[in-house]
């Protein structure tokens, strides 16, 4: 079974969409394997996305990013990344397909509701950054 990191950001938290997003999740067969809220601080919103750093977008994200609460998950399941990702939708979500979280929900490019692992490796990572094993169940 494959892993990913999924967050519901602090827009979709706002708006109230958790149950929305959670629905779609579980619709397309993905399992939730871990599961918390919780307020980012702006340091640890750096960490997390320490890999962008050198990007013009860098501070605007981190502050969106701090300012409020956020839901992430561990999903789990085959091929759990690429399913993800195109039930998210393209980061644009002028551009993301009908049907997907963005496109359905989404308000602004940085203000797209979800975020997602592109990768194996990054998956890792993210994941670690905010779970350890004890709170995965499989």
């Amino acid at each position: 079974m494959e892993r990913t990191l999924s967050i519901i950001k602090p827009d979709g938290v706002s708006r109230g969409l958790i149950g929305d997003v959670i629905k779609k999740i579980e619709g397309r067969g993905l399992k939730i394997v871990a599961m918390k809220m919780l307020h980012l601080t702006p340091a640890e919103a750096r960490g997390f996305y320490a890999v962008h750093r050198e990007r013009p977008f860098f501070e605007g994200l981190t502050t969106f990013m701090s300012s409020g609460p956020a839901v992430v998950m561990v999903l789990g399941g085959d091929n759990a990344i690429a399913r993800w990702r195109e039930l998210m939708g393209a980061t644009d979500y002028r551009k993301a397909a009908e049907g997907t979280i963005r496109r359905e929900f989404a308000t602004d490019i940085e203000k797209n509701v979800v975020h997602g692992s592109d990768a194996p490796e990054t998956a890792a990572f993210e994941i670690g950054y905010f779970f350890n094993r004890l709170e995965i169940f499989v």
